[in-house]
């Protein structure tokens, strides 16, 4: 099975335009659990435009499902990380200022710093994901530094998808049969929709986990979340 893990940094954005706590950032969370995701995910950023540092905190206690932190592995993100004890964190290489994640990593280039994040977070009992493009020496790499998985960013995927399905996903089917053999899980995420996610999980079927945030979160605007978390958990049988 595939877990579907909701990114609910858009909750937060609409809460920030505001001030206040409207949208509850953590009674969404609860209600995308009850709904049947199986995981949540956030990520937090230095300006907290979005996610605070303090809803991580605030989640933490109240999360039944798997929590997942994504983020740059600075020295307070991973002070963070290591006192939060999530069930999983995902390295990513964005600067500061990015406005989403837009890259993977350069495996080869950053071994000996991702080696030694891998090490720290996994000696506090927690798995491990690095967010990485479909390059395979990036992918025989990142196995190099001990992480437990690779996030396969999606969005060239997502952007090839609507021109021809077949192309764009073969490379993410090589790196993830690359990824399987050599003993890494597999999760995905990065603008997968409705409209794609299907697809990617018949030609991946051995996908541990999928983050979604953005498209589920506007889809959520026209369905409603409980009818939207069904559409999507919906895509990833088969």
């Amino acid at each position: 099975m595939t877990k579907l893990s909701v990114n609910i940094n858009k909750i937060a954005t609409i809460r920030n335009a505001r001030g206040g706590n409207v949208p509850n950032v953590c009674q969404m969370a609860l209600d995308c659990e009850r709904f049947g995701a199986e995981g949540i995910t956030v990520h937090p950023r230095p300006d907290e435009r979005h996610i605070r540092y303090a809803d991580v905190w605030d989640l933490k206690p109240i999360l039944k499902t798997e929590f997942n932190i994504e983020g740059y592995p600075s020295d307070e993100f991973i002070k963070l990380v290591n006192v939060v004890k999530p069930h999983q964190v995902t390295l990513v290489p964005d600067p500061p200022e990015a406005i989403t994640s837009n890259a993977g990593w350069d495996t080869i280039k950053h071994l000996d710093f991702l080696k030694k994040v891998v090490a720290d977070f996994q000696s506090n009992g927690i798995r491990v994901s690095i967010f990485i493009d479909t390059h395979l020496p990036n992918i025989e790499y990142a196995a190099l530094t001990g992480t437990d998985r690779v996030e396969l960013y999606t969005e060239p995927y997502a952007t090839d998808y609507p021109t021809g399905r077949e192309k764009a996903v073969a490379p993410f089917v090589e790196a993830a049969v690359l990824a399987k053999d050599i003993g890494l899980g597999i999760n995905a995420g990065h603008d997968l929709s409705l409209e794609n996610l299907a697809y990617l999980k018949q030609n991946i079927p051995w996908l541990d986990e999928v983050s979604i945030g953005h498209a589920l979160i506007a889809d959520a605007l026209y369905f409603g979340m409980e009818s939207t978390i069904k559409k999507y958990k919906e895509q990833l049988i088969g």
